[in-house]
């Protein structure tokens, strides 16, 4: 198999399809010649012929090859396939800029584009290219159009936004241009869709997938433990907060809940009117947020061995990266309940008021430009040490001056470096937040006392650099084995 290829044989694939397994959604997509359509494995229409089915490791590839997505089981709602490699500097270029790609907040006000691409990665647009094509079997260019037009045909099934806000909060630049390439790709055109799919009552739910095995109780815990009253409230099935986004100047700020349907693999998601104009960022972040892209097979084949009842769990991440740097320097070698108090207490008071339909959401996380600009005496009322005073207002000061980016997309090892030249900012803070704010698979908080516990390590003379040491087998998938770890020693396994 080439590299462009899915990391299941077509026969392996065509067994999954006929299964429709979920634990390989997202993980390849099935183009059926007879009719042109391509489909998740999940799908529930009759199984195609086998003669008929070709097999892509992405939409864009299907998309490439002349298919259509399929209406029904609507390949917009598959989780991304992301598959991670520390050895092979090729596929970590590939990633990396995939990744750049699929993050908006990556770009800032800037349009993507190859060239600016390559920059930032630094290597050369043809070198990009060239690695580019051979990783993933699409160019840039073809990935990043199938990545907007999918995400234009989730609003166009899921919400009533006109077709004007869709098209520019999908990425593209003018209406003229999105019906140009809608209507090329899929055969017709925006509105055509609308009316053909099932339609919305008006409302806003969209539908996010994950790929079983998915610990959702373990997931909801994690934040209800660390819940700030008044900013989100977590219950048995679902999380609801406010939520504010600045993008191209323009703030947005609002409430959202997501709710997760196990039986169906889908997170149900619902926003308030006011952030719709960042619907598309929305998804993003609440798909990383509770880690719906992980890919549970490679994770456990990896580590299954060293913790055999973890396979469900995720990595936590975030809603927004600056909000959880704040929460993790707060949380400084402090109990998770102790982190939680300071946390409510700030948010309380330098949190904006917001109203909702909810009484339990009240307020929005500062915002960086107001913890920025707060007095030391202001924070140390609230039980904050000078030290952490000074490491709060130093983040919030990089983030508002665009000189640290806490998103996805961001470079992890430069991000990290520049985290810890912040004053109060050490390794584990940095580590912590490249986990669960940068989405980093690998990272691993060598310094942490609970791992340390965990690992069987901490009457060591060097804790750290034992934990560093052993911890080398579980890459590239280390941050997942951290979480396993707490999860075993919180439970006393």
């Amino acid at each position: 198999m080439s590299p462009a290829d899915p990391p299941l044989s077509p026969d392996a694939c065509y067994l999954a399809l006929k299964a429709r397994d979920a634990r390989f959604d997202g993980s390849f997509f099935t183009g059926v010649t007879s009719t042109g359509i391509y489909c998740r494995p999940v799908c529930k229409v009759r199984t195609p012929r086998r003669e008929n089915c070709r097999f892509f490791a992405h939409a864009a590839q299907a998309e490439g090859a002349g298919f259509r997505p399929c209406l029904r089981c609507r390949p917009e709602l598959a989780p991304q396939a992301l598959r991670w490699s520390l050895q092979d500097a090729s596929a970590v270029l590939a990633q990396q800029a995939a990744r750049m790609l699929d993050e908006p907040e990556a770009w800032g006000d800037a349009a993507p584009s190859v060239d600016l691409l390559a920059q930032r990665l630094g290597v050369s647009d043809r070198h990009l290219r060239r690695i580019f094509e051979a990783q993933l079997g699409v160019s840039p260019l073809q990935y990043l159009q199938t990545r907007r037009l999918l995400s234009a045909k989730q609003l166009l099934a899921d919400t009533q936004l006109p077709v004007t806000e869709i098209a520019l909060a999908s990425g593209f630049g003018s209406v003229r241009r999105f019906n140009a390439a809608f209507t090329a790709h899929y055969g017709l055109s925006p509105s055509a869709l609308r009316r053909a799919g099932r339609g919305t009552d008006g409302g806003c739910e969209v539908r996010l997938g994950w790929r079983p095995p998915y610990d959702v109780a373990a997931m909801l815990g994690f934040f209800r433990t660390r819940a700030i009253e008044g900013l989100e409230a977590v219950g048995d099935h679902q999380l609801a907060r406010t939520l504010a986004i600045d993008t191209g100047g323009t703030r947005h700020a609002g409430w959202l809940t997501a709710r997760f349907d196990e039986a169906q693999c889908q997170v149900v998601l619902h926003v308030s009117d006011s952030l719709h104009g960042v619907l598309p960022l929305v998804i993003r972040r609440v798909r990383a947020a509770f880690d719906l892209d992980a890919d549970p097979h490679a994770i456990n084949a990896r580590l299954h061995g060293s913790f055999p009842l973890g396979d469900g769990l995720r990595v936590p991440g975030a809603l927004s990266g600056y909000e959880l740097a704040v929460r993790a320097v707060l949380g400084q070698q402090i109990t998770v309940a102790a982190a939680r108090t300071l946390a409510q207490r700030l948010v309380h008071r330098f949190g904006e008021p917001l109203a909702t339909p909810d009484p339990a959401l009240r307020f929005l996380f500062p915002a960086p430009e107001v913890l920025a600009a707060a007095e030391g005496d202001a924070l140390g009322q609230l039980g904050i040490v000078r030290q952490r005073q000074a490491a709060i207002v130093a983040i919030a000061r990089a983030v508002s001056e665009g000189r640290i980016g806490l998103h996805p997309g961001a470079d992890v090892v430069a991000t990290t470096d520049a985290l810890k030249e912040l004053p109060g900012i050490g390794d584990w803070t940095a580590q912590y937040i490249a986990m669960r704010a940068l989405r980093w698979p690998d990272a691993f908080p060598a310094g942490d006392v609970a791992l340390h516990k965990a690992m069987g390590v901490q009457q060591s003379r060097q804790p750290a650099r034992e934990a560093e040491a052993a911890s080398q087998a579980w890459k590239p998938w280390r941050s997942y084995a951290v979480i396993r770890a707490w999860s075993a020693l919180s439970q006393g396994g």
